[in-house]
């Protein structure tokens, strides 16, 4: 009786309680405002403190990867290339790489950051960015909402620094340091920048968003390794033979160099593509994993045909192989799957190295460190698969539906149209590369001449050029 008598005065004070809370203790109006507002508040200062740290992640990433882009032109492509080179021309070879470090850095911040991403017309930006006016700590939304304008200033100008260093590749030991310097220094003013506003900058010709052939160029398929590699082509030719080439062998003086580098721009080229995403983002994930698949397939099937043909593995044929590989997932890197990236590797390794192998023996032409083979033809397909292989489940840059469902971005989609894109942003590529690179090539030739003389190609350019050796063999 007694826990049941409990029970009910429990049960009544229970059912009591919030009535006589609600008449002693009921919030004003003003008070209900108050806590709406400190709510508000509170969201508001959560989502700030979200944003701070994602825009502090991304940042961190964008500029590590930079970091990276910059380690491929040296110590990577200046030992990759100063390897592949007779031992008298080693310290002039790397000098053109570490030469664009310092030569495109000041005309970027001159002049060619504004040409390539300022509000021009749909072929070359404007000038409103002269001497980096208007790029501070602020983001930049028309290109990265997240990251510091500095921050995407300075990641590009990486890629614009080893793309005319990878022209060098194709001229190397016979073209004078003066005409060097001039030439890419024009080349990156009158070829590079207007080819990256066309297909990244905003109202560009090519830019996916709004152009007027939409181009998928995820990190530098064309802008990068099309421009550069059609010019070595065009440089190579225009230059003609070295001395003693085809007939004269001509073998890496050093492969333990030419490896370390190769190994180096493997590494570095996850700055180059998954950095392309401008943030730590699940699409720079992506990137990565499709950089290290398409390297390593090329890698293999490069050495697969190497071993068919001649009989013997090469660490020469492997590490070039990758290079094949990375190169041409540069451009897809961001739009397809896995499985494509391994494909795309795979087709790599064998196009490219026919193009080394066979092409360059039939028709004749001497393009040093086969910067045409590797990387204009790599370049090249990959920018025709991307066109294929792209897709909007990785990355929606067309948008989506009412649904929330991507819309068709490649031909695997159901887009067959990107591919008629992808092959005119390739013709303009080509063509833009081909005129602008001939025309400087004559103009540079006029001036001041482009090839040294046959008794300093026979020295080697380092004494010839830069009074010193790279090695001290008397020692």
């Amino acid at each position: 009786m007694f826990r049941r008598g409990m029970t009910l005065l429990l049960l009544l004070a229970a059912l009591c309680a919030p009535a006589m809370a609600s008449a002693q203790a009921a919030p004003s109006a003003a008070q209900l405002q108050a806590q709406i507002a400190a709510l508000q508040q509170a969201v508001h200062n959560a989502q700030a403190a979200s944003q701070s740290a994602r825009s502090a992640g991304d940042n961190a990433w964008v500029l590590v990867s930079a970091a990276l882009v910059l380690l491929m032109t040296a110590p990577g492509l200046a030992l990759f290339y100063g390897g592949l080179v007779r031992r008298k021309n080693i310290l002039a070879t790397m000098m053109q790489s570490f030469a664009m470090m310092g030569i495109i850095t000041v005309l970027w911040a001159v002049v060619g950051y504004s040409l390539a991403f300022g509000h021009g017309n749909p072929f070359v930006g404007g000038f409103e960015h002269l001497l980096l006016h208007g790029v501070g700590l602020t983001p930049d939304t028309d290109y990265a909402p997240t990251i510091p304008e500095q921050t995407f200033m300075v990641y590009q100008l990486m890629f614009a620094i080893i793309t005319p260093a990878l022209i060098t590749g194709a001229f190397a030991e016979r073209m004078k340091f003066s005409a060097m310097v001039v030439f890419l220094s024009l080349w990156s003013l009158l070829v590079y920048s207007p080819m990256a506003h066309m297909v990244w900058g905003v109202g560009g010709l090519l830019n996916p968003v709004g152009g007027r052939w939409p181009c998928l160029d995820f990190a530098g398929g064309t802008v990068v390794h099309i421009t550069s590699g059609i010019a070595a082509l065009v440089t190579a030719l225009y230059l003609g033979k070295r001395v003693g080439y085809p007939h004269t062998p001509m073998p890496p003086h050093s492969m333990v160099l030419t490896f370390i580098g190769g190994t180096l721009l493997w590494v570095g080229w996850f700055g180059f593509n998954a950095g392309s995403a401008l943030g730590a983002s699940a699409l720079a994930t992506s990137a990565f994993v499709n950089t290290q698949f398409a390297a390593a397939a090329a890698a293999i099937s490069w050495t697969a045909v190497e071993w068919l043909e001649n009989g013997k593995p090469t660490a020469l044929g492997a590490i070039s192989g990758a290079v094949a590989g990375l190169a041409t997932i540069t451009q897809a890197s961001g739009y397809v799957q896995p499985m494509s990236a391994l494909l795309i590797g795979l087709i790599a390794g064998v196009v490219c190295s026919f193009m080394v192998f066979k092409a360059k023996k039939f028709f004749g032409y001497d393009d040093s460190l086969d910067a045409f083979g590797v990387h204009g033809i790599g370049g090249t397909i990959g920018a025709l698969l991307t066109g294929f292989l792209a897709s909007g489940a990785i990355n929606a840059v067309f948008g989506s539906d009412a649904s929330g469902k991507p819309l068709a971005t490649g031909a695997i989609d159901g887009n067959w149209r990107q591919v008629g894109n992808q092959l005119v942003a390739m013709g303009i590529g080509w063509a833009f590369s081909i005129v602008g690179t001939l025309v400087l090539l004559v103009v540079v030739d006029k001036l001041i001449g482009l090839r040294v003389s046959a008794t300093d190609e026979a020295t080697g350019l380092d004494l010839a050029l830069h009074g010193e050796e790279g090695y001290d063999l008397n020692s």
